[in-house]
C-alpha cells in the first residue's frame, strides 16, 4: 500500500451542491473553488476532517454556502443590486404592519372622549314674547339648542348633502376621504379636511379649531371611539347645534333666526340647502354682506339640492321649482338695545325672585323663556309714549327735558299677566328700569286705597258719619287733620284752592288733598297701608311704613308695575292675583316647572267696585278726562309727586290695568328734578301726558276685541247722599277707635262693609307684589309721622272685612310681599 494518502470514497448518494458541466474541463471547475478551500485545514476543530485528513461534513456544507454567495454575487451587478428581495419586502412589510397595529392600540388606549370645551357649551338664553316671536338672547354665544325633532327633515338632508351624504351608512373616519383631502389642499385645490360629520362634530364640541398634527390624531381616535358610544342620530344633533353659520350664530336655531327669522323646524329645502352651503365658508358665503359671492354661492346652493335629490330626499320636481331664497338683510335684533335689555333683566330678576331659576343656572345659558308680554301690545305702549311725550321735548332748547323719563305697566286683572312695559328711552343709554324703580312719590294716585280702606272697613268720620261716595267733609285748604294724636298736620290742595263743603266723590274728581288726609286719619293710616298691601303694594315700598296722615297723599314710593297690580285687584272686583311674567320656561327642550299662583280675596268685592264706581268719575268729569280718548268705559285717578318730580296716571278697564308715569332725573347726578316747564308747559301733571298715553295705548292695546261695562256691587247707601256734618270742623270721637260707628250715628242700620260675596273672603298674603299709580293732581306737602300707637303684624294674612281697632296706632308692619301693577311712562300740563 502506498504511504500517500488515499482519497475517501463518498457516501452514497452525495452530490455537489453546484454540479458542473459535463463538458467543463477539470481546471474549470477547479476555478470555482476558493482560495478559502485550498488552505491546509486544522485538525484542531472537531468535525472539519477526519482522522486522516479528509474535509469533514461540516467542512463541506460552508464550503458550499460560501460558493452560492459568491455565485449570486457575481450575478446580481449593476441595478440589481439596489432591488429588494422577497425578504426584505416581507420583513419590511411585517415591521410596518406591527408599528401601525401598535400605534393604533397605542392610540386607541391613550386618548380618551374629554369633556366638551367650554364654548360648544355656552348658550344663549332665548327670551319670547307670548306669541313666540323673540325679543332679545343673552349670553356672550349665539346659541340655542334644539333636538333632532325639532330641525326640519329638510335641514337634516341639507346638511348631510352638503357635508357627508354617506353619514349613516359609513364608519366614524375615512381614511381615504383623509389621504384625498390632504392631497387636494397641498395641490392648490383648496383647504379640505376630508373629515366625516362625526370628525367635525368631535372638533366643535371636543376638541379646538387649530389645524395641528396633534389635534387631527385626537380628533381621529375620539371619533371612533364616539361612533360606538352614540348614535348616529345622537352625533347628528350635536354636529347641527355646533356648528358655526355665521352672523355670530352657532347652531342650526340661532342660524335659522339670523338669517330667515324663523325656527330650525320651519326651514324648508331652498333656505335649508342655504345654510347647508355656509358651513363651508360662513364669512365668504353670506350674499348679504358679500354680493359679489354670489354666483359661486349659488353653485354651491345647487350642489346641496342636486345631492339630496341624488340621495332620494327631494323630489326632483320640487327641486325644479326652487329659486335662491336671499336671506334677509336685518332680522330682528337680539341685542339689548331698546326695550329688550330693560325686559331681559326684569324677567331674569324675576325668575329668580319667584325661585323659579336660580342666578347661576341662567348663567350657563339654554333657557328659553316664553314671556307674558305681547308684542302688539308692547309695541302700542312704545308708540303712544313717542307720540305723547318723546316727540314733545326739546332736549337741545330745554334743559329741563332732558331730565324727563317715563315709565308703564300693563296687566290683565283676572289673569294677573303683564302685557306690555315700558321702562325708558332705550337700555344703552338709560339703564334704571322706570316700571319697577321704587324711589318716586306716587302722589294722589294712592288716594283710592285710602278710600278702599274705608269702605272695607266700615270707617267712620270723627263725628260718626259712614264714609261712602256722598259722605260730606270739609275741603278748605291748609285745614288741620282732626283727631291724629301725632304733630299737626295741615296739608294744602293744589293752587291753594278751597273746596268748602265737598263729597268724597268730588273730592276724589278734583283730588282734594285736605278731605283726603283727614280720611285717611278717620280710617287709621295702618289700616290703610294694609290695604294697600293687600291690593298688591310690596310691604317693603320705601316711605309706606310709618307715614300717618300724609299716607293718603303718595308719599310712599311704589313702582309702577307694583301700582298697577293693585289697580289689577280693584278692577278685578277685589280679588288678588300675583303678576307674572312668564308664560313657559324650557331648558334644552325639557319644562321648567312654574311655581303654583292663587287668587285670593284681597278686598270685598263691595269695596273694590265702590271705589271703582267713584274713579269712573275722575274719568268723566274730574282731572282725568284726557283718558276718554280710550273709548272704553274706564276709572282711575291721576297723582302729582311733590314738587312736581312726577307725574301719574293709574287706570283701568274691566279688561286691562294700566299704570302711566313720567319722572324727572338729572341724567349726570341721576338726582331728581322738579318738570315744571317740560314741554314747553307751566307744569306736568297726571292729566297731562300720563292721561294721553294711557288713553291712546288702551284703545290700541284693546282694538278689535269687545267693549266691556263695569259690573259693579256697591256699598250699601253708595249713591245716597248725605247732609253735611252740624260742625264742618269736626272733632276727635269719643270713642279711642276713629273708626268705631257711633251710637248716634243716623245710619246704624247699615252693614259693614266686611260682608263676603258669593266666592267668600279669603284671608292672608300669599306673597305676590303689586304696584298702583298716583292719580291725582293735588300735590304733596308733608310726610310727618306720628309717635303714638302700637306696631301691627308684619308679615301675617289679615282679614279683610269688617271693623278692627287700631288702638289709635299710627304705625303698623307690612304683613307679606305685595303685588303687581303697571305705569306707562308719560306726563301732562294743567
Amino acid at each position: 500500500m502506498s504511504d500517500e494518502p488515499q482519497p475517501k470514497k463518498p457516501r452514497p448518494g452525495w452530490a455537489s451542491h453546484e454540479p458542473q458541466a459535463a463538458d467543463t474541463p477539470d481546471d474549470a471547475r477547479d476555478d470555482t473553488r476558493t482560495d478559502a478551500a485550498a488552505l491546509p485545514r486544522s485538525n484542531e476543530s472537531d468535525g472539519e476532517s477526519d482522522g486522516n485528513g479528509e474535509p469533514g461534513p461540516a467542512s463541506a456544507k460552508k464550503a458550499a454556502r460560501e460558493e452560492r454567495r459568491a455565485a449570486l454575487k457575481a450575478r446580481r451587478t449593476g441595478w440589481r443590486r439596489l432591488v429588494p428581495t422577497w425578504r426584505m419586502v416581507l420583513g419590511a412589510f411585517l415591521v410596518t404592519a406591527l408599528l401601525v397595529v401598535g400605534g393604533f392600540l397605542l392610540g386607541y388606549t391613550l386618548v380618551q372622549i374629554p369633556a366638551a370645551n367650554a364654548l360648544a357649551t355656552q348658550q344663549a338664553n332665548v327670551y319670547l314674547y307670548a306669541d313666540g316671536s323673540v325679543i332679545a338672547r343673552d349670553g356672550e354665544v349665539n346659541r340655542e339648542n334644539v333636538t333632532l325633532s325639532q330641525i326640519s327633515e329638510d335641514a337634516q338632508h341639507a346638511v348631510l348633502a352638503a357635508e357627508d351624504r354617506d353619514f349613516y351608512t359609513e364608519s366614524a373616519v375615512d381614511p381615504l376621504a383623509m389621504v384625498r383631502g390632504a392631497w387636494n389642499t397641498l395641490s392648490g385645490k383648496g383647504k379640505q379636511s376630508g373629515s366625516t360629520i362625526t370628525q367635525q362634530y368631535v372638533k366643535n364640541y371636543y376638541l379646538r379649531q387649530e389645524q395641528t398634527v396633534t389635534r387631527k390624531v385626537k380628533e381621529f381616535f375620539i371619533a371612533i371611539k364616539l361612533d360606538r358610544n352614540q348614535s348616529k342620530e345622537d352625533i347628528l344633533e350635536g354636529y347641527l347645534n355646533t356648528s358655526f353659520f355665521g352672523r355670530g350664530a352657532y347652531g342650526i336655531q340661532a342660524a335659522a333666526h339670523a338669517y330667515y327669522d324663523m325656527d330650525a323646524s320651519e326651514l324648508d329645502a331652498g333656505r335649508a340647502a342655504y345654510l347647508a352651503a355656509l358651513v363651508n365658508a360662513p364669512s365668504q358665503y353670506d350674499v348679504v354682506a358679500h354680493p359679489g359671492n354670489r354666483a359661486f354661492v349659488e353653485k354651491r346652493w345647487n350642489y346641496v339640492l342636486d345631492g339630496m335629490v341624488d340621495e332620494g330626499w327631494l323630489d326632483p320636481a320640487e327641486r325644479a321649482r326652487l329659486t335662491f331664497p336671499v336671506p334677509k338683510r336685518t332680522t330682528l335684533s337680539t341685542s339689548m338695545s331698546g326695550q329688550r335689555g330693560y325686559i331681559v333683566n326684569i324677567v331674569k330678576q324675576h325668575l329668580v325672585d319667584n325661585r323659579i331659576v336660580d342666578e347661576a343656572s341662567l348663567d350657563t345659558g339654554g333657557y328659553r323663556i316664553t314671556t307674558t308680554l305681547q308684542k302688539s301690545k308692547q309695541d302700542a305702549f312704545v308708540e303712544s309714549v313717542d307720540d305723547n311725550l318723546m316727540d314733545r321735548l326739546d332736549k337741545e332748547n330745554r334743559k329741563v327735558d332732558t331730565y324727563v323719563r317715563a315709565g308703564g305697566a300693563s296687566i290683565e286683572p283676572k289673569t294677573g299677566k303683564v302685557v306690555a312695559m315700558y321702562n325708558g328711552i332705550d337700555y344703552v343709554k338709560q339703564y334704571t328700569p322706570n316700571a319697577t324703580r321704587r324711589d318716586f312719590q306716587t302722589g294722589s294716585s294712592f288716594k283710592p286705597f285710602v278710600f278702599t280702606a274705608a269702605v272695607e272697613n266700615g270707617s267712620r268720620t270723627q263725628d260718626g258719619r259712614r264714609i261712602t261716595p256722598g259722605t260730606r267733609y270739609d275741603g278748605t285748604s291748609e285745614r288741620p287733620v282732626q283727631g291724629w294724636p301725632g304733630p299737626r298736620y295741615a296739608p294744602e290742595n293744589e293752587d291753594h284752592e278751597d273746596y268748602g263743603d265737598i263729597t268724597v266723590s268730588e273730592a276724589t274728581d278734583k283730588s282734594v288733598n285736605a278731605v283726603y288726609a283727614q280720611m285717611a286719619v278717620d280710617v287709621g293710616p295702618d289700616k290703610v297701608r294694609q290695604t294697600a298691601v293687600d291690593l298688591g303694594l310690596s310691604p317693603d315700598t320705601p316711605d309706606l311704613d310709618g307715614a300717618g296722615p300724609s299716607i293718603a297723599l303718595g308719599v310712599a314710593n311704589a313702582s309702577v308695575l307694583d301700582m298697577t297690580q293693585a289697580y289689577a285687584t280693584l278692577a278685578n272686583h277685589g280679588k288678588h292675583t300675583p303678576y307674572t311674567l312668564v308664560e313657559k320656561v324650557t331648558q334644552n327642550g325639557r319644562d321648567v316647572t312654574l311655581p303654583e299662583r292663587r287668587t285670593r280675596r284681597a278686598v270685598s268685592r263691595e269695596a273694590a267696585d265702590t271705589t271703582t264706581s267713584v274713579l269712573k268719575g275722575v274719568v268723566e268729569k274730574g282731572t282725568a278726562t284726557a283718558a276718554q280718548t280710550s273709548g272704553r268705559p274706564a276709572a282711575g285717578k291721576t297723582g302729582t309727586a311733590e314738587e312736581d318730580t312726577a307725574a301719574w296716571f293709574a287706570g283701568y278697564t274691566p279688561d286691562l290695568a294700566t299704570v302711566v308715569a313720567v319722572m324727572g332725573q338729572d341724567p349726570v347726578t341721576a338726582g331728581h328734578k322738579s318738570l315744571y316747564g317740560a314741554m314747553g308747559l307751566p307744569r306736568v301733571n297726571g292729566g297731562g301726558a300720563p292721561a294721553e298715553i294711557w288713553g291712546q295705548y288702551t284703545r290700541d292695546a284693546l282694538e278689535g276685541e269687545p267693549v266691556s261695562s263695569f259690573s259693579l256691587r256697591l256699598q250699601p247707601g253708595a249713591d245716597e247722599s248725605q247732609p253735611p256734618a252740624p260742625d264742618s270742623s269736626g272733632g276727635p270721637s269719643s270713642s279711642g277707635d276713629v273708626s268705631a260707628p257711633a251710637t248716634d250715628a243716623s245710619d246704624d242700620e247699615d252693614t259693614d262693609s266686611g260682608t263676603p260675596d258669593d266666592d267668600g273672603i279669603s284671608t292672608g298674603d300669599d306673597g305676590s307684589r303689586s304696584e298702583g299709580e298716583n292719580g291725582t293732581d293735588g300735590t304733596t306737602t308733608g310726610s310727618p309721622t306720628g309717635d303714638g300707637g302700637g306696631t301691627g303684624t308684619g308679615g301675617e294674612d289679615t282679614t279683610t272685612g269688617g271693623t278692627t281697632d287700631d288702638g289709635g296706632s299710627n304705625r303698623d308692619e307690612l304683613p307679606g310681599p305685595g303685588g303687581l301693577s303697571g305705569a306707562l311712562d308719560g306726563r301732562r300740563w294743567d
